[in-house]
């Protein structure tokens, strides 16, 4: 018995920027964009051991969805991140805990005082 799922279809939504995956026992989830940024799996983001709150990424998108292997794709967003390898075990793992990982990253973003809203950015011109 394989213990990790192995993914058959991935499926990005640009509109609603939901990716499904089906996994090849007849398992499926929709991740949204912004949750599969937040949970990114790169060393940037998991902190080497000490996770990073990452924030104000409602409006992100996926631009592309690059394979690796047989095991894995990275995910390109739209606001430059691009260093995770989400791995099939990863994005099953994300899609069993999904509601209890949400919720616990609503509550970390409210104790940090921060929130998902896009922040403004403003440069100067001279």
């Amino acid at each position: 018995m394989s213990s990790t799922p192995q993914v058959s279809v991935l499926h990005y939504h640009r509109l609603s920027k939901l990716l499904d995956v089906k996994f090849a026992d007849g398992q499926q989830c929709q991740l949204s964009a912004e949750f599969l940024r937040v949970f990114s799996p790169s060393a940037e983001v998991r902190g080497h051991g000490k996770p990073v709150l990452v924030s104000h990424k409602k409006a992100v998108a996926i631009l592309q969805i690059v394979p690796v292997g047989q095991y894995a794709v990275k995910l390109v967003f739209d606001d430059g991140h691009q260093t995770g390898l989400y791995s099939w075990a990863y994005l099953a793992k994300l899609a069993a805990g999904q509601h209890e990982l949400w919720a616990d990253y609503l509550e970390r973003l409210k104790q940090a005082n921060s929130n998902r809203e896009v922040q403004l950015s403003i440069k100067q011109i001279s």
